[in-house]
């Protein structure tokens, strides 16, 4: 009989010839364990998801309970189910004013074709801008705005009228023009490396925003739900954005995403045509009664506040002559190192001895550390402790 991992093999598609084959039997808090009993602190979160740890049990009770009364019942926007209608009102709570509606959409790379549909539609416009290392998911709207040809160049043509400008260049916000329908950025470069923006040069992004009636996109799909010390990192540059995209954390572990707008640009899908933007799965039921458990969970439970005591922690201890850099807030960081061949090295070693670390799609130098909010100091002193050792070992 075939083993699990040969099947995975062979009946499931693959996105790379080389994929890490660790067969995970259950996950709890910042674990994973594989059937052969060992378990693994998560430093990744199964890429900045499970922002309060797998499977907490107020989402799991949140689940069953949703499952108790339906599952999907019709097509988003159509029906009035609780479990939207309630998660969608905590959000605007705990959201400035004008970022109060809120369209439910089932992946962060969903959240974005959403948004660049509604900057479009809104302001009448179709140049969109983005920037140089940009991250903002696979499918090909999401794909036209990242800002790395590698993964681009096989796909071509993509959207028509999307152009690139760099992170903290002041003089590039001058192609920010009155035929500019949208600036998309994220609020943290997560697949360039973890890159924080100037405050200084996010706030000249808003005011030319503002000046050329351009919509500003803040994708928060890797930063959002506490990941950088705050709820959401926009906070971190006292600017709000126009439309909002969340995913990722937002769910607990269940799939879920969003684009979050004022009403008067949301309603602009509502006409010519109707049905402007749909989506059959978009805001389940199941996924919103966890993603609405996942950040009262946060709230309630104050799990932001610790977060840049664990940042500081993480990076006092991290010292190491072959550790160029490490950059990031909160507990969204990179470990810079000299190049690929380290860094496969030291992740690859590091899950031998029970931490799992990764890479970047757009900085293969560098590690990924992201591990769930309630991770101990404990848990991080045994990371690090891990990690270094293995680098001395490079």
């Amino acid at each position: 009989m075939l083993s699990q991992k040969q099947l995975f093999l062979l009946n499931t598609a693959q996105t790379s010839n080389f994929p890490r084959l660790l067969e995970i039997e259950k996950a709890e808090g910042c674990y994973l364990h594989s059937p052969d009993g060992k378990k693994y602190l998560d430093l990744v979160s199964g890429f900045a998801v499970s922002n309060i740890g797998h499977r907490h049990p107020n989402v799991i009770n949140a689940i069953h309970q949703q499952l108790e009364k339906y599952l999907h019942v019709t097509v988003y926007g159509e029906f009035v189910q609780a479990p939207q209608v309630n998660f969608a009102k905590k959000l605007a709570e705990v959201l400035p004013s004008n970022l109060s509606s809120v369209y439910f959409t089932n992946s962060g790379t969903e959240a974005t074709e959403g948004a660049l549909k509604l900057a479009k539609r809104h302001t009448n416009r179709s140049e969109i801008l983005s920037f140089n290392g940009a991250y903002h998911g696979s499918t090909h709207g999401a794909l036209s705005v990242m800002g790395n040809e590698y993964y681009k160049q096989a796909y071509r043509p993509l959207l028509p009228d999307v152009n690139f400008i760099n992170l903290n260049n002041f003089d590039d916000l001058n192609l920010i023009t009155t035929k500019t329908a949208a600036v998309i950025l994220e609020a943290i470069q997560g697949e360039a490396g973890v890159r924080v923006p100037n405050l200084d040069y996010i706030k000249a992004l808003r005011l030319k925003c503002l000046e050329t009636g351009t919509l500003l996109i803040f994708d928060e799909i890797q930063t959002g739900f506490g990941r950088t010390g705050k709820l959401f990192a926009f906070e971190h540059f006292d600017i709000v954005p126009d439309i909002l995209l969340l995913a990722k954390g937002m769910g607990g572990g269940m799939p879920i995403g969003a684009f979050i707008s004022s009403k008067d640009i949301m309603d602009s899908l509502k006409g010519n045509p109707i049905l402007g933007h749909i989506t059959t799965f978009g805001g389940h039921p199941v996924s919103c009664a966890a993603g609405l458990a996942t950040l009262n969970t946060i709230l309630d439970e104050d799990l932001i506040k610790g977060v840049p005591k664990k940042e500081v922690l993480f990076k006092n201890l991290l010292n190491h002559p072959k550790i160029k850099e490490i950059r990031g807030l909160g507990l969204m960081l990179a470990i810079q190192l000299s190049n690929f061949n380290e860094v496969e090295l030291v992740s690859k070693k590091c899950v031998e001895q029970g931490v799992i670390i990764d890479w970047f799609l757009h900085c293969d130098s560098a590690l990924r550390i992201a591990p769930p909010l309630t991770i101990t100091t404990e848990e991080i002193e045994f990371a690090c402790n891990v990690i270094l050792n293995v680098i001395s070992e490079l």
